[in-house]
């Protein structure tokens, strides 16, 4: 039983009502697909299946750097995955991804294709194959490894966290939105206090894990995800901003981030990529910002 002012868990919890708000009718407490579908394969050596989210960015990022290195084998087919239309739930992404969620990665390389699923496995599969942006030197390595894996663990806070009960929960929760808004200020303060004293959070060099945390981090501290820029005050924070406006400038990173996106301008979105030239339709001036 529960009153207006407090809610009573019952003794066995039952899936009974959606939930989720603007995202209750791809949640659902069971896993496997709902629906026949093969995935479609291109030309390339990648075939990436996502969205332009702050995840998907990761993935597209990572590897338009690589092909900004002059790594051949890094070119990729990007198919968007529509999360808001179920399209995770197919028999074909979940045979990539049992767990449903973008990104995923099939790896068609070698004789046999290869699954690689969770961002951030797939960043240090890409970043090991190609022997880029993941330091070697025992020291130096551990240092990246550490931040690339406190994203992972952290990006669930401000995402599933803090964003979904400040932007897109069906009703509003003091506790709810002052317990995540203290825990984003408080890893936004980690940030600050790692970037006052290194140019990138692995070091002197830029690594996968800025390419981790930027698109999380990076479009908080332009005030561009969530629109929670003055809520949570991120003007204070000025050596992530510094650190996110050096990221953001990079051309690999301006491309990356526009692929397999379906917000904003229509020039910052490249709903599909399947080579260099579709960027060329892009204004490149108006996709330098985080978000």
């Amino acid at each position: 039983m529960s009153t207006d002012n407090e809610y009573v868990p019952p003794k066995v919890w039952t899936w009974n009502k959606a939930s989720g708000g603007r995202f209750a009718n791809i949640n659902r407490p069971i896993a496997g697909a709902t629906h026949e579908k093969d995935l479609p394969v291109g030309k390339h050596p990648m075939q990436l299946y996502s969205l332009g989210t702050p995840n998907g960015q990761k993935v597209t990022i990572m590897l338009e750097e690589l092909l900004a290195l002059g790594h051949a084998g890094a070119e990729y087919d990007a198919w968007p995955i529509r999360i808001h239309e179920g399209e995770q739930f197919s028999s074909g992404f979940v045979a990539v991804n049992p767990n449903s969620k973008i990104p995923a990665l099939l790896d068609r390389s070698g004789p046999t294709p290869i699954r690689v699923f969770e961002s951030g496995a797939i960043l240090m599969h890409l970043a090991e194959k190609f022997g880029a942006f993941l330091p070697t030197e025992p020291a130096k390595r551990a240092e990246c490894l550490s931040w690339l894996f406190w994203q992972m663990g952290s990006a669930p806070y401000l995402g599933g966290g803090f964003g979904h009960f400040y932007a897109y929960a069906p009703i509003k929760i003091e506790y709810a939105i002052d317990r995540f808004a203290m825990e984003t200020k408080r890893q936004l303060d980690v940030l600050e206090r790692r970037l006052a004293e290194s140019e990138y959070l692995g070091g002197a060099d830029y690594t996968v894990a800025d390419i981790a945390v930027w698109p999380w981090y990076g479009g908080l501290a332009k005030g561009l995800l969530y629109g929670a820029g003055e809520f949570l005050s991120v003007h204070e924070y000025r050596n992530v901003i510094r650190w996110a406006d050096a990221i953001g400038a990079r051309p690999a990173v301006r491309r990356g981030r526009i692929v397999n996106r379906f917000q904003g301008e229509p020039s910052a979105q490249l709903h599909e990529r399947h080579d260099a030239s579709d960027f060329d339709t892009k204004t490149q001036d108006k996709v330098g910002k985080p978000g």
